[in-house]
């Protein structure tokens, strides 16, 4: 299918000025809607901070159970709470919430028809619902509840000390009204465009196709010889310049041999000069291949680097759980060819939880790199450690059977007791227990470590700081 010169022109114009408006309409229609919802959400954050130093927890405190509605701080603290509720028309509800036991609570609400009773809680988790108690908070989106939908606004009491927050809710149908009356102004506006387009688009083609028809018709008239017809213009846009053109033709044929030299003397001045810029771009060539050989030299090191990391607990710094495997099974095809023998020392920290619930788990991170440290510092250089989980270690004792690695493990168990940690500005005092199970032709690496690990389970419920090996259970 083939579209005439005018068509395309048409298409062209329209789709050019479609494209400018619809792309400045989309913009502005963004953002006014975000200004709309940046407004919305303002209005509310600013009236809670308002109503948040009218009312006092002193007196809300009086208010805890269902039973309270009966009493007359109950009833005039309602009274209020609805009076500035009724005050806008755009307020859905105002409610005070108190926090108990990190979950939100009503104490008061001014939904005239089915309000909260004090005490009774609010089942729906929102994140900038509980900020409010801290500080003022909106809601980033549209929630939903028993009650309804809505965009809701909060703000701490200003002598709640944090346990004590006011709300308020806008209904979701006056926020999408709001958008549905920017959508139909959007509307609106694409279709003014749209129509401008075509009015424009048709105006401009019909110009320029007339145009070019008397430039076609002289251009025949040229062809015949007819020099003397034309008249050049000097002024005017590109397709005048072009008329003007084809009249300075017409008029200078007698130059051409002295063009057509001065052509030729500058091809070759452009061979000379792209013979130039061929050696230069060659040269960058070369520079961008070293360039990339470097950065491919950087992404194996960066590469080797990650795999390295993959190996190496993080917190720790030693072998992780899949790099002390691998050592393991080189470990026992050297005991299959060597017979070399080597036992497994497993340690856990007791009553590690402990050590959380009073710390925190940055102090119980701390505890984990301290332990590492002194246990690094005691060992053999031949020896292993590696973080075998949580508060789980594990010891390859090279060239050791399971009565010297059991005496070795009692060795630690006692340096560790004996040692003084400091978490967090504080001296405390571990314990640990440990399994050891010694490796045998017969077994396989898996079962060597299944052995410590029911070695350890018996030290630890038999009492914990005690070295259990596999082979001397009592």
């Amino acid at each position: 299918m083939q579209f005439s010169t005018r068509s395309k022109l048409f298409l062209s114009h329209f789709l050019a000025i479609v494209l400018v408006s619809g792309s400045i309409g989309t913009y502005f229609y963004t953002s006014a809607v975000d200004n709309l919802k940046r407004s919305l959400q303002s209005r509310l954050l600013n009236s809670a901070a308002i109503l948040s130093k009218v009312f006092s927890s002193s007196q809300l405190g009086q208010l805890d159970s269902p039973d309270d509605v009966a009493t007359d701080t109950y009833r005039d603290l309602r009274t209020l709470i609805q009076s500035y509720a009724d005050s806008n028309k755009d307020i859905a509800f105002i409610y005070i919430m108190r926090k108990q036991n990190n979950q939100a609570v009503f104490v008061l609400d001014s939904d005239p028809d089915e309000p909260a009773s004090p005490g009774e809680p609010y089942d729906v988790f929102i994140p900038e619902l509980m900020q409010g108690f801290e500080r003022p908070s909106v809601d980033s989106e549209i929630t939903s509840d028993k009650w309804g939908s809505f965009l809701s606004g909060y703000a701490p009491l200003h002598d709640g000390a944090g346990n004590y927050l006011i709300g308020i809710d806008m209904f979701a149908d006056e926020v999408e009204g709001k958008m549905v009356q920017l959508r139909q102004a959007g509307l609106i506006s694409l279709s003014v465009s749209v129509l401008l387009a075509v009015i424009f688009s048709i105006i401009l083609s019909r110009n320029f196709t007339q145009r070019i028809e008397q430039l076609v018709k002289r251009c025949g008239e040229i062809a015949r010889a007819r020099l003397d017809t034309g008249s050049a213009k000097q002024t005017g846009d590109e397709l005048d310049h072009l008329g003007y053109t084809i009249e300075a033709m017409a008029t200078h044929l007698e130059q051409s041999q002295t063009e057509s030299d001065s052509a030729r003397q500058a091809l070759q001045k452009s061979r000379d000069e792209l013979e130039d810029r061929v050696k230069q771009r060659t040269q960058e060539l070369l520079k961008t291949n070293d360039k990339l050989r470097d950065e491919i030299k950087e992404r194996e090191r960066i590469e080797r680097v990650l795999q390295q990391s993959a190996l190496t607990d993080y917190l720790t710094g030693l072998p992780n759980r899949r790099a002390m495997i691998q050592l393991l099974d080189k470990e026992a095809a050297r005991f299959q060819r060597s017979e070399h023998p080597f036992s497994l020392v497993l340690l856990d920290i007791d009553n590690f939880k402990y050590i959380n619930d009073s710390f925190g788990h940055d102090g119980g991170d701390e505890i984990l790199v301290a332990v590492a440290e002194k246990m690094g510092s005691w060992m053999r250089e031949k020896d292993v450690l590696a973080r075998w989980g949580g508060e789980e270690f594990l010891i390859l004792l090279s060239d050791t059977n399971v009565e010297s690695a059991t005496e070795q493990a009692e060795r630690l168990r006692t340096a560790i007791e004996g040692q003084d940690f400091v978490v967090q500005s504080k001296v405390t005092h571990l314990t640990v227990s440990l399994g050891v199970a010694g490796y045998n032709e017969a077994d396989k690496i898996d079962n060597c470590i299944k052995e410590a690990d029911i070695a350890l389970y018996k030290a630890k419920s038999g009492g914990r700081n005690q070295v259990i090996s596999h082979c001397n259970p009592e």
